[in-house]
């Protein structure tokens, strides 16, 4: 519709919720093959996602923070998700971001 001027750029880009310069690439690659053209999305498989090993060791060892953080002899205070991520990586050989360290920690209430 946009090609033969039916519809003007801007309710196109509204419909669409793209920017400009995304609806041109569109284009483009719909006017170099028509017939095979599509804008569905590549990935099948969420590439968000940690194992429920990782997942298992996040949760033990906010644990681990947990009873230093209530021992009233200890000056812990706060959970130290940094200190969490590199206990993941020297002790378990698994890499997380401190960003998901925190999402657990808020799902098992170790915030």
């Amino acid at each position: 519709m946009y090609l033969t001027h039916e519809i003007e750029l801007f309710y196109i880009l509204d419909i669409l919720e793209i920017k400009r310069r995304r609806f041109f690439s569109l284009l483009k690659k719909y006017r170099e093959d028509p017939e095979h053209f599509s804008i569905s999305y590549g990935i099948k498989k969420s590439t968000r996602k940690i194992s429920l090993a990782i997942e298992k060791n996040i949760i033990k060892e906010l644990r681990i923070e947990n009873r230093l953080i209530e021992d009233k002899n200890m000056p812990i205070r706060t959970y130290n998700y940094s200190y969490i991520r590199d206990q993941l990586w020297s002790k378990y050989q698994q890499k997380v971001s401190v960003p998901a360290i925190i999402k657990r920690a808020k799902k098992n209430n170790f915030y």
